[in-house]
C-alpha cells in the first residue's frame, strides 16, 4: 500500500503545515518540536493507541555529557560517544551523521526533561557493551511503554492533534514534492489531507518479510520483536521519490528474548557475569560482543533456543527494569540452589551444565578469557541461588534507511534534498553501518530522539517560510 500517486487535480479535505506520519518516540517528539516553533501539527497513527516500537523496547536513550551523569560523576562527550559508535560499527558509519545524534541527544533530552516533565536518569549501576561511559538514560520503570506513555501525555497536553487508526496508505505528489496524503481507516473509508511538510516517522521495515529476506536473510525466519506496522513504508515512499539509501541491511538484533514468553529480558544479566548455554548445556559464544549480533548466533543453536544463565546478584540488578519483573511474575525466570538442580528444571545435560559453569567461575578467579575470546577479568563469580530463562534470537528493529542531511530533510541520490520530506527514526539511515555487529546499545532511539527534534523543528521551520511567502 506504500503508493505515490499524483496530485494534479487532487482536492484534499483540508491541510495541515506540518503531517507527521507516525506516534512512536521519533513521531512523538517530531511533533512537540514543531508545536513549539509555532507551526500547526497533525500526527498520523495507523492503530488505536501510538506506541510504535518504542512501548517494545527498553525506553533506554544513550546520552552524553548530561546533567545526570555529571551528579553522578560520569565524565562523557559527544566526541567520546561518536568515537564508541564507530568503533563497534567498524568504521562505517558517516562521521558527520554520527556526530549529528551525538551532539543533539543530550540537549534534546534535557529539553524533555525541562519543557514536558519526562523524569530521566542516568543508569550508573552496570555498563552496556560498546560504552566507554555509563550514559544511557531512563524513565522511573525503565520501560519503553513508560517513555511512549509520557510523550503522548506531553502531546496531548500540548494540544497537538494526533488522528489515530489513519493508515496512511498513499502520498499525493507531484515531482519530488508531497502535497498531501490519503488516509485509510478501519471500515475502508478514505480521507485526504494535505500537508505543507511531510515527516516520516513510521520507522523502518522489520515487519515486511519480504524485505527483510532481502536485506537480512539471515534474520528472515527469525521471531520478529518489533511493531507488526513497520512496513517500510518510508523506504519504499522514500525509494519511489529518488531518495537516496543507505545500509539497508543494517538491523538490531537481540540474542535475549524469553521464550514462548516474549518478554525482553536485559542485556544486564549478561554483562554483570552471566553466560548462555544452548540446549545441550554447552556454551557456544563471546556473548559480551554485544546482543544485536548475539540474535543470529542463538538462532543457529539446536532449536534455535538458548539459555540464559547468571544469579541473584545479577536478578537483583535485573529487576530495575519493568519487563524483567514481569519475566519473573510469568514463571520464565528459573531458580535453583544448585547447577544441576538448574539443570533439572532446565530439562538439560546436567554434566554439560556443570562443567561449563565450573570453567567460568574458574576463569573469572583467574581473569582469564574462555575460548571464544570473552574475558572474565573482574567479574564476580555466580554464586546459589542460581537463575535461567529460556531463549531466543529476535529481529527488533532496521537500522539502514534514507538519507538524511544536518536538518533532518531526505535527500536525493546527488545529496539535494527533496522539497518538503524529512525523515526520523527508523525511517532514516541510522549509525550502526550495514551489520548486526554494528549496532551500539540504544542506537535505535538515538535516532528517535535526536532526528525527531531536529526534525521537527527545521520542519516547522520550513512550513512558516512556504506560509510567508
Amino acid at each position: 500500500m506504500s503508493r505515490i500517486l499524483p496530485a494534479d487535480g487532487v482536492e484534499f479535505e483540508f491541510t495541515v503545515p506540518v503531517v507527521v506520519i507516525g506516534g512512536g518516540a521519533a513521531g512523538m517528539v517530531a511533533a512537540l518540536a514543531a508545536h513549539e516553533q509555532g507551526a500547526g501539527v497533525l500526527v498520523l497513527e495507523r492503530d488505536a493507541l501510538p506506541q510504535g516500537s518504542t512501548a517494545l523496547s527498553a525506553g533506554l536513550i544513550p546520552a552524553p555529557g548530561t546533567r545526570w551523569q555529571h551528579a553522578a560523576g560520569i565524565v562523557d562527550s559527544p566526541d567520546r560517544f561518536a568515537a564508541d559508535i564507530v568503533a563497534k560499527a567498524k568504521g562505517e558509519p558517516d562521521p558527520v551523521e554520527v556526530a549529528r545524534v551525538t551532539q543533539a541527544v543530550g540537549p534534546a533530552l534535557e529539553w524533555l526533561a525541562d519543557r514536558y516533565g519526562l523524569p530521566f536518569s542516568v543508569v550508573d549501576n552496570f555498563s552496556y557493551p560498546g560504552h566507554s561511559a555509563r550514559r544511557m538514560h531512563g524513565l522511573p520503570s525503565r520501560s519503553g511503554a513508560e517513555l511512549i506513555d509520557r510523550l503522548r501525555g506531553a502531546v496531548e497536553t500540548a494540544g497537538i492533534d494526533v488522528l489515530c487508526e489513519a493508515h496512511v496508505t498513499a502520498l499525493y505528489a507531484d515531482g519530488g514534492q508531497v502535497l498531501g496524503v490519503e488516509i485509510t481507516r478501519p471500515d475502508g473509508s478514505v480521507e485526504l489531507v494535505g500537508c505543507g511538510v511531510l515527516i516520516l516517522a513510521c520507522n523502518g521495515y522489520g515487519g515486511n518479510r519480504a524485505l527483510v529476506e532481502r536485506h537480512v536473510p539471515e534474520l528472515a525466519d527469525a521471531l520478529y520483536f518489533g511493531h507488526p506496522g513497520n512496513q517500510g513504508d518510508a523506504l519504499l515512499w522514500g525509494e519511489a521519490l529518488g531518495a537516496a539509501t543507505r545500509h539497508l541491511s543494517g538491523h538490531q538484533g537481540h540474542g535475549s528474548v524469553a521464550h514462548p514468553a516474549g518478554i525482553l529480558v536485559t542485556w544486564a544479566t549478561i554483562t554483570e557475569g552471566g553466560v548462555q548455554v544452548n540446549v545441550e548445556g554447552r556454551r557456544f559464544s563471546n556473548e559480551a560482543q554485544g546482543y544485536s549480533e548475539q540474535a543470529a548466533i542463538v538462532l543457529r543453536q539446536p532449536d534455535g533456543i538458548a539459555w540464559t544463565v547468571f544469579d541473584e546478584r545479577i536478578a537483583g540488578i535485573a529487576r530495575q527494569f519493568e519487563d524483567f519483573r514481569q519475566a519473573e511474575a510469568m514463571g520464565a525466570v528459573l531458580a535453583a540452589d544448585s547447577p544441576a538442580e538448574l539443570a533439572r528444571l532446565m530439562k538439560i545435560d546436567a554434566d554439560a551444565l556443570i562443567a561449563a559453569l565450573a570453567e567460568i567461575d574458574r576463569l573469572k578467579t583467574v581473569g582469564g578469557t574462555d575460548i571464544f575470546g570473552r574475558d572474565f577479568t573482574g567479574t564476580a563469580p555466580l554464586v546459589p541461588p542460581y537463575r535461567a530463562v529460556r531463549v531466543t534470537g529476535a529481529l527488533f528493529h532496521t537500522q539502514g534507511g534514507l538519507v538524511v542531511d544536518d536538518d533532518a530533510r531526505v535527500l536525493d541520490a546527488n545529496g539535494a534534498p527533496l522539497p518538503n520530506l524529512y525523515a526520523a527514526g527508523g525511517a532514516a539511515c541510522g549509525v550502526s553501518g550495514s551489520k548486526a555487529s554494528g549496532y551500539l546499545s540504544g542506537n535505535g532511539l538515538l535516532t528517535a530522539v535526536a532526528l525527531g527534534r531536529i526534525a521537527g523543528s527545521a520542519a516547522a521551520s520550513a512550513a512558516k517560510e512556504e506560509t510567508s511567502q
